[in-house]
């Protein structure tokens, strides 16, 4: 299950949001959004949890919670479908 965790301290390093997603179950992958001009994260991520149970056991403890003094926002990841030019 993919999640989305917004609100991140610009700080947060990929590494550091695996741990703490990693205390409720195995992490397939982590990504930083960056900014492409500067190189900086851009206050968001995506997190990848293999077992949907675990998933949301992470979601329902990591939201709402401090991580690098920012209030993190975790939900499930929408979707996004590219839509064709016709």
């Amino acid at each position: 299950m993919k999640l989305l965790v917004r609100n991140l301290s610009r700080d947060t390093t990929e590494a550091e949001l695996q741990a703490a997603f990693e205390a409720h179950g195995t992490v397939q992958s982590t990504s930083l959004v960056l900014d492409k001009k500067t190189g900086g994260s851009k206050g968001f991520a995506f997190v990848d949890m293999p077992k949907a149970g675990q998933a949301k056991a992470a979601m329902k403890h990591l939201n709402g919670n401090m991580l690098d003094d920012r209030k993190i926002r975790v939900k499930k990841a929408e979707n996004r479908e590219k839509k064709e030019d016709d």
